[in-house]
C-alpha cells in the first residue's frame, strides 16, 4: 500500500452501491481515509437484496454477469468471491406465446464464426429472415466508435428499419433484448447503446455467456465488497442521506456534505468528495451555482427509468430451464426460474417443503426435490405498470407465464409474490443524450462522479458501475498527486 503523506487525506463517498464501494476500495488501497454514506439501511443500490419475513431473499432486480465483463471479475477475485458466479450454458433461449421456443447457441470458434451454428441451426426464423440479419451484421461487427456515435440521434427501431432487419425478427429477438438491456423499448432507446453492446457480443466468443450468483447479492457480492472495504480501514454509514452539498465561500470547491444520519443532522468536511448516485439523486444535489456549467447542465438533461421486478413462487415447478430466459410476448422480457439457476434459493424452497435439494457447485443439479418454481421477472416497460396495484401487476405477469408455459402451468398456483418498484433506476438512454455523459473528474477540483452517466463503455450495469467507480477513484488520485488522467472506456 502506497501512502503519499503522513496525514491521510479524507474522502467522502455518497452512495453504497457497486460504484461507491469500488471507488472506496481503490482509494483505501492508495492510503486515503474513506467514509461511505448510504441513505438506505441496505447496501448495493440497484444490486441490493434483503430477507423478508419468511426468510426469503428479495432482490431489487434480476442482474446477471456477462462473459464480456472484466474489471468486476478482477475485483471479485481480489475479494475472493469470483467462484460464486455460476456460469450457464452459452445459449440464449427465447420463450414465446403458446409454448413456442427458439434459441441461439454459440460454438467455440473464432469470432464471429462462433455465431454461424446458431444461425444455421435455428428453425424458428426462415432463411429469408436470417439473411436480413446477416446483412445487418457488418455495421454491428465492424462499426467504429465514430459510426456508433452517429447512431445516437436515432432510436434502435429507426436504425433497424434503415438496415432492413426483418420485422418479425425485430419483434421476437431484438425487442426483448432492448428491454433486458435498459428497460426501454426499441422505439425509445438510443441505437448507439444497442449497437455497441451487440458489437461486443459479436466480437468476443464468450461475451454473451451468462452467469448468476449462487445465492443472494448481499451474501455473495455486496456484503463481501463492504467487508473488504472495512478491513482496509474504510467506514460505512447506512441510513445516512446526503441532504445538501455545500460549496466553499468563493464557490470554487465543495466544502461539506450535509447529512441526515440516523435522525441527526451532521456536516462532514473532507479533502475530496465523490458521488456515486442514481441520476435523480445527483440532480437533486447539484448546487444551483453549478447548473449553468456545461458539465452539470448536460447531466440535468438525464432522467431515470422506472423498473418493476416481480418475485413469484408457485406450488409446482413450471420451468426446468437453468438459465436466464427472454420473452418477446407479454410483459416479461427477461427472467429466470431461480429454483433452477440459484442453488441456495432452491435449497430454501426444498427446506420449506420439508425436503432436500441436490445443490451442485456449478448451478446444475441432476435431481431437484424442490416443490415449485421461484421466478424473478423484469417487468418492462414499466412506465404504466408501476402505477398499478401489486395484485394487478402479479395478475398481468401470471398471464404471461401461463402463455409461455401452457403445458406446465395449467394447474399451478401462486403461493407467494413480491413486487419491487424502483421509480427511477438506470438513467434513460434516449437518443441524443450520450454526448452529455461526463468524465469522472468534474470541473470542481475536489468533486468526482461515478455512475452509468459517466463515460465508460458499459453504461448502467455491474461492470459499468465497477468501471466508473475505479475511474472516479483514479481521477481523484491523479488530481491529488498532479498526475495526468484521461477518461477511458
Amino acid at each position: 500500500m502506497e501512502t503519499h503523506s503522513t496525514q491521510k487525506k479524507r474522502v467522502l463517498i455518497a452512495g453504497g452501491g457497486i460504484a461507491g464501494l469500488t471507488a472506496a476500495i481503490q482509494l483505501l488501497k492508495q492510503g486515503y481515509q474513506v467514509d461511505v454514506y448510504e441513505k438506505r439501511d441496505v447496501l448495493g443500490g440497484k444490486w441490493s437484496s434483503w430477507k423478508d419475513a419468511d426468510g426469503d431473499w428479495i432482490e431489487t432486480g434480476l442482474h446477471v454477469f456477462f462473459g464480456a465483463y472484466d474489471e468486476i471479475f478482477d475485483l471479485m477475485r481480489e475479494v475472493g468471491v469470483y467462484d460464486r458466479i455460476l456460469w450457464k450454458d452459452h445459449v440464449m433461449t427465447y420463450t414465446l406465446s403458446k409454448g413456442e421456443r427458439f434459441e441461439f447457441r454459440t460454438r467455440k470458434l473464432p469470432s464471429p464464426l462462433h455465431l454461424l451454428p446458431a444461425a444455421f441451426e435455428n428453425r424458428f426464423f426462415s432463411w429469408k429472415e436470417k439473411l436480413t440479419l446477416i446483412r445487418a451484421m457488418y455495421p454491428m461487427l465492424f462499426g467504429s466508435q465514430k459510426y456508433y456515435a452517429e447512431q445516437d440521434d436515432k432510436t434502435y427501431q429507426q436504425w433497424n428499419d434503415t438496415v432492413g432487419i426483418d420485422q418479425r425478427m425485430y419483434r421476437k429477438m431484438f425487442m426483448p433484448m432492448t428491454l433486458a438491456l435498459k428497460f426501454v423499448p426499441a422505439n425509445e432507446i438510443s441505437a448507439r447503446i444497442v449497437l455497441e453492446v451487440i458489437g461486443i457480443f459479436l466480437r468476443q466468443n464468450d461475451a454473451s455467456r451468462i452467469g448468476l450468483l449462487k445465492g443472494s447479492p448481499q451474501e455473495h457480492l455486496i456484503g463481501p465488497l463492504a467487508d473488504y472495504a472495512v478491513r482496509l480501514g474504510g467506514r460505512i454509514h447506512p441510513n445516512s442521506k446526503i441532504e445538501r452539498i455545500e460549496m466553499s465561500a468563493d464557490g470554487s470547491s465543495v466544502a461539506a456534505f450535509h447529512i441526515a444520519q440516523d435522525g441527526q443532522a451532521t456536516r462532514e468536511t473532507a479533502d475530496f468528495f465523490l458521488t456515486a448516485l442514481p441520476i435523480h439523486n445527483l440532480k437533486r444535489l447539484i448546487p444551483d451555482s453549478l447548473k449553468t456549467m456545461p458539465y452539470f447542465d448536460g447531466l440535468m438533461k438525464f432522467s431515470g427509468v422506472p423498473v418493476v421486478t416481480v418475485h413469484l413462487w408457485t406450488d409446482k415447478q413450471i420451468s426446468h430451464l437453468d438459465n436466464c430466459l427472454f420473452s418477446p410476448d407479454g410483459v416479461i422480457p427477461v427472467y429466470a426460474d431461480m429454483a433452477n439457476t440459484t442453488p441456495e434459493y432452491r435449497a430454501k424452497i426444498a427446506a420449506d417443503a420439508g425436503g432436500t435439494s441436490a445443490v451442485g457447485g456449478n448451478g446444475h443439479a441432476p435431481e431437484v426435490f424442490s416443490t415449485g418454481s421461484r421466478f424473478q421477472f423484469v417487468v418492462a416497460p414499466a412506465k404504466e405498470l408501476i402505477e398499478k396495484s401489486d395484485p394487478e401487476i402479479v395478475d398481468t405477469v401470471w398471464r404471461s407465464v401461463r402463455d409461455v408455459f401452457p403445458d406446465t402451468s395449467g394447474d399451478a398456483r401462486i403461493v407467494k409474490s413480491v413486487v419491487v418498484r424502483v421509480p427511477q433506476s438506470v438513467y434513460g438512454p434516449y437518443p441524443g443524450l450520450d454526448k452529455f455523459r461526463v468524465p469522472q473528474a468534474s470541473p470542481v477540483p475536489n468533486w468526482f462522479l461515478a455512475g452509468g452517466y459517466t463515460y465508460q463503455k458499459y453504461y448502467d450495469s455491474m461492470e459499468g458501475a465497477c468501471r466508473s467507480g475505479r475511474r472516479a477513484a483514479g481521477a481523484l488520485v491523479a488530481r491529488d498527486r498532479g498526475s495526468a488522467w484521461q477518461p477511458t472506456p
